[in-house]
């Protein structure tokens, strides 16, 4: 009898610590409630959670030195006076330009170290430069 029961809490212990081990799908919700694990990640300009890879506008990486390459989002505004682009690196999950006047380029504020400029490349694609190397396209 004691080993039944012996056995019975050593398996209802291990069931227990494996659940606390393993992240539970939509676990993981940050401030605005997008839910990082299905791979969601807010927006300023659209104020919802998006799924970057579904983006419309994405841009490689250029002039990798790593062995993969990894790719950013555009996001406009409905009157393109501001873009979201989501850098995979760094602290911040996406970068907010404006555009100033009639410009055809975007450009961060001076909240960041770094200088992000959006230009427009061949007929309908778009860069990425920081700090005035193009780091996407």
């Amino acid at each position: 009898m004691r080993k039944t029961i012996l056995l019975g809490a050593m398996f209802l212990s291990s069931l227990a610590f494996a659940q606390q081990k393993s992240p539970v799908l939509g676990g993981d919700r940050d401030v605005h409630g997008c839910i990082g694990s299905a791979g969601y990640t807010y927006s300023q300009i659209k104020n919802v959670c998006i799924k970057v890879f579904a983006q419309k506008i994405k841009l490689k990486e250029v002039g990798s030195d790593k062995s993969s390459t990894s790719m950013t989002a555009v996001i406009f505004s409905k009157d393109m006076k501001r873009a979201e682009v989501f850098i995979p690196e760094g602290n911040a999950k996406s970068i907010i330009l404006d555009r100033e006047g009639k410009s055809k380029m975007w450009k961060s504020g001076s909240y960041i170290k770094e200088t992000y400029v959006l230009v427009p490349y061949k007929k309908a694609g778009y860069q990425i430069k920081k700090d005035d190397v193009v780091i996407y396209q």
